[in-house]
């Protein structure tokens, strides 16, 4: 045991190796029926605990190595888009690092949920993710997920280059992120469900539908008169199936990668939102690269990103035109929108009273987006 104190010592830092012990065998205990699971509920899997585990164990090597390792995971499959870019990612650090720094990537939920992972991230367990949860890097993050904030997809790439994200990526470094890019979270949200078509936010109201754990989703699928159930993604399936949610919303990406489709009746495309995608760093690790390796770091981020949105914004209509092989399919476009613009009007006065960000951040995001169109 005092040699598994000193490996997990070497990786964690700022954690205690009891701590992490605690982590471990509280996991195996909850596996067994014996502790509470911390988070809404969420079961918790043997996999993610002993993945976990053994990635505390293999700090040890990677200090004989003398290379500097990035952990990054995040919850989609390996095939996702969000994913593959992460592959790139990979590829080309290594390669322009000189095989100083090391990547490893973790996909398909394996070391846990979104939830999860950043806090992984936060409290440097893991060195950086990908998912809904970039609030906590910057609650202004909410603002890039408003309803009707942008139109279209080049509005959304003018809003995440723009200096105003900028901006709100540097600074999550109050709350220990580095955020290198920003993109677009894997295209425009689309809602499908199994009771009925949804061509007017009236066909929404009573719906149980399945929204990310984010309150700026939460909020809008209230004002649109749905009753929002919060659940991790990788768990919509069966909440479909077995009829717990009627619902759900979200990039159309995710209901082809997800297999939404298979346990659904309706799809309905109002391209009501989008939401950012930054790639979120343990701002101590960063400060830790050498000087010389933090222009290479956030280079290749920014191409990853980048990457991304291509990728997303290219596969977009070919996702849709293939889920609607299996689904009755609304595309609400138009002065037929107007209903639903209107319904999320008090999306924005809710966040603004509560000083999550101001009108003129309203204001200054639009511009943005908008400056050249």
């Amino acid at each position: 045991m005092s040699q598994v104190r000193i490996r997990i010592n070497s990786f964690l830092g700022r954690a205690t190796a009891s701590s992490l012990c605690r982590v471990f065998f509280d996991c195996m205990a909850a596996q067994r029926g014996r502790c509470r699971p911390t988070f809404c509920n969420i079961k918790i899997t043997f996999i993610p605990c002993v993945a976990l585990f053994f990635l505390f164990l293999g700090s040890s090597c990677t200090k004989q190595q003398k290379t500097i390792l990035f952990r990054y995971a995040n919850e989609q499959p390996i095939g996702a888009i969000r994913s593959q870019s992460m592959l790139f990612f990979e590829t080309e650090l290594e390669q322009r690092s000189e095989g100083r720094i090391k990547v490893e990537l973790y996909f398909g939920g394996v070391l846990g949920y979104e939830r999860e992972l950043q806090d992984l991230v936060a409290t440097g367990t893991l060195q950086g993710t990908r998912g809904g949860f970039h609030a906590d890097a910057n609650p202004k993050f909410n603002l890039l997920g408003m309803p009707f904030l942008v139109d279209n997809w080049d509005q959304a790439i003018r809003l995440v280059n723009s200096d105003f994200v900028q901006k709100i990526n540097r600074e999550a470094t109050k709350n220990g992120f580095h955020i290198p890019a920003t993109g677009i979270s894997q295209g425009f949200r689309a809602h499908t469900n199994s009771v009925r078509p949804i061509t007017h936010p009236d066909d929404l109201k009573g719906l149980k539908m399945r929204v990310p754990m984010m309150e700026v989703y939460v909020r809008t699928a209230l004002a649109f008169g749905a009753n929002p159930q919060e659940i991790p993604y990788s768990e919509v399936y069966q909440a479909l199936q077995t009829g717990v949610v009627d619902g759900q919303d979200n990039a159309v990406s995710n209901i082809w990668d997800f297999k939404v489709y298979e346990v659904s009746n309706y799809l309905t495309i109002t391209n009501y939102a989008t939401g950012p995608d930054p790639l979120m760093v343990n701002l101590s690790w960063y400060k830790n690269l050498p000087d010389d390796l933090k222009p290479i770091f956030d280079e290749v981020s920014r191409e990853t990103i980048a990457l991304s949105d291509k990728m997303n914004r290219e596969s977009e209509q070919d996702y849709i035109d293939k889920i609607s092989t299996h689904l009755e399919t609304n595309l609400v476009e138009g002065d037929a929108l107007e209903p639903f613009r209107q319904a999320v009007q008090p999306v924005y006065a809710y966040f603004i009273e509560r000083g999550i960000f101001t009108q003129e951040d309203v204001d200054r995001a639009r511009a943005a987006a908008r400056r050249d169109s």
